[in-house]
């Protein structure tokens, strides 16, 4: 699965320069909550627009925590995936090729994947990338990221067919 998907953004996508670590908590917000700037730049060089896509999704439809433990809060929030989706397609579709649109639902299911890897890597290894606030931290975390990946597979027709009737409104 993760490189046929890989395959498939690559083949479909131009390089572009990308965040890395698309998350609402590297965004910087006015005392109204309007948007001001993206910040933590470090992670910025060229990629594909669907990981940054992935990752956004990642971090903003979990109902739950990123390492979670009770894996039951781990659900998926359609209704501001479809917000985003909406909005995203809204600013960045006027420039992003077909392939590209077609790649972002590939995304969506590749870096939780990748973070399912990382983390459990991680915890293998002794916990040297990741910083850890309790024992197992990054067991937890995989785990979190794996019954993530099971929700989204468990809505990949709708989440599809969101992205489709984004493209065609």
């Amino acid at each position: 699965m993760c490189q046929d998907f890989l395959q498939r953004i690559v083949s479909a996508s131009p390089l572009r320069i990308i965040h890395n670590d698309t998350k609402f908590n590297n965004v910087l917000l006015d005392r109204d909550d309007q948007p001001q700037c993206v910040i933590d730049l470090d992670t910025v060089m060229p990629g594909y627009v669907a990981f940054d896509f992935g990752d956004a999704i990642r971090t903003i439809i979990n109902r739950g925590r990123e390492d979670e433990r009770d894996l039951n809060k781990v659900k998926l929030n359609v209704p501001l995936y479809e917000a985003y989706v909406k909005g995203y397609l809204e600013k960045a579709g006027a420039f992003l090729s077909d392939g590209e649109i077609e790649s972002l639902l590939y995304g969506v299911y590749l870096l939780p994947f990748m973070q399912v890897v990382r983390f459990l890597t991680d915890y293998i290894e002794y916990d040297p990338y990741y910083k850890t606030q309790f024992s197992n931290h990054n067991l937890v975390r995989a785990q979190a990221q794996f019954k993530l990946l099971t929700e989204l597979e468990s809505q990949r027709d709708k989440l599809r067919s969101i992205i489709q009737h984004a493209i065609t409104s």
